[in-house]
């Protein structure tokens, strides 16, 4: 798969001339990345995808693919390269899921070509990666709109694509489902695709997206590295609820969850200055070819680095660092530690004075 990389440069965007539903807007979202957006409703989630595709115009600022103005891209050319995949909300086509599917291999065809039996065989791939293949029969004007909702993301998967762009793919699933689009979104990122996706889930952004994007009422935003972006104070402010993000231990997993405890106001949440603190990160993981990458992202912190000590323990190995920094940056080191395959990281701050609870 090609590499890919979408950049958005000092953006803005508003349906009147006196208001900003965006404002200021800077991203970069690279091959590899799974990216996710969140934000109220009426903060502008589906409006940043369509003008991210090129739908809507900015007001300001510009949309680049691979540093190319997508303006300046032939739309067949852009549209074999990002898929988007549009809310299910009725007015589907009178057809089986299969043929809706093939729909997405019309620009791997010529314009008269019809499909053959290597893309017929794709969509069947496709559809048992995602578990619908007892939809592949069903006209489209017959599903639920989580069926839907599955067979458009699976049209999109049919094209190819180097950047998926999604729009809530989760919402009307159950949890199942839920679980077969996150980890296909997932499976899609770490091979290699771009994929940025909207959601009313805060969860989803934290156990799946590595870079989060959060939009505030009035065109405020804030990007960056999942653990850094998605906290308990942009929660408050963003939502109007207060928080609170806690980490639980399964067998093999280190997972992150938010939990919304009351109303607030929102925008009542004041920015919090983070004090430093210091902290242990002990990792540990199998295969020792996983080193590289785990020393590439601690290089990537080394600033805040005080000491580190590394062993082998049997067939594992263990790798315990200290830092001094803010409890934002350690707990963002820690979450991507934990987005490696085959590798388990834990964070341990130091007590505060007077903190009697440790």
């Amino acid at each position: 798969m090609a590499a890919v990389k979408l950049t958005v440069e000092n953006a803005s965007f508003g349906y009147r001339p006196e208001t900003s539903v965006i404002r200021e807007l800077n991203l970069t979202v690279e091959s590899g990345t799974l990216a996710a957006v969140l934000g109220p409703n009426g903060a502008g989630k589906t409006t940043l995808l369509r003008c991210l595709m090129g739908f809507l115009k900015w007001k300001d600022g510009r949309t680049l693919l691979d540093g190319v103005d997508i303006r300046q891209i032939p739309e067949r050319k852009l549209r074999s390269r990002i898929s988007y995949v549009p809310q299910a909300k009725g007015g589907a086509l009178s057809l089986p899921a299969e043929d809706m599917i093939l729909l997405g291999r019309t620009g791997k065809m010529g314009f008269f070509a019809s499909p053959g039996e290597d893309d017929r065989k794709r969509v069947r791939r496709i559809a048992e990666d995602m578990g619908i293949e007892r939809l592949l029969q069903k006209k489209c004007t017959e599903m639920s709109g989580g069926e839907l909702q599955m067979v458009l993301i699976a049209r999109a998967l049919a094209a190819e694509p180097e950047l998926l762009i999604l729009d809530e793919p989760e919402s009307n699933l159950d949890f199942r489902n839920q679980l077969i689009v996150l980890e296909t979104l997932t499976r899609l990122s770490r091979g290699g695709m771009a994929v940025i996706f909207n959601t009313h889930y805060p969860d989803h952004a934290l156990t799946r997206a590595v870079k989060s994007l959060l939009l505030f009422r009035g065109g405020e935003n804030v990007f960056g590295d999942t653990a850094e972006v998605v906290t308990e104070d942009n929660i408050s402010r963003a939502f109007g609820v207060e928080a609170v993000i806690r980490e639980f231990e399964t067998p093999g997993s280190m997972i992150r969850s938010i939990l919304p405890l009351r109303l607030t106001r929102e925008g009542d949440g004041a920015r919090k200055a983070e004090a430093e603190v210091v902290a242990v990160v002990s990792v540990i993981f199998g295969d020792y070819e996983k080193a590289g990458a785990i020393n590439a992202l601690f290089h990537e912190y080394r600033n805040d680095v005080l000491g580190r000590m590394g062993m082998p323990c049997g067939t594992s190995h263990v790798i315990n660092v200290i830092l001094r920094g803010s409890l934002g940056r350690i707990t963002a080191l820690t979450d991507r530690l934990n987005r490696l395959e085959g590798v388990r990281a834990k964070a341990t701050a130091a007590p505060e004075e007077g903190d009697d609870q440790w």
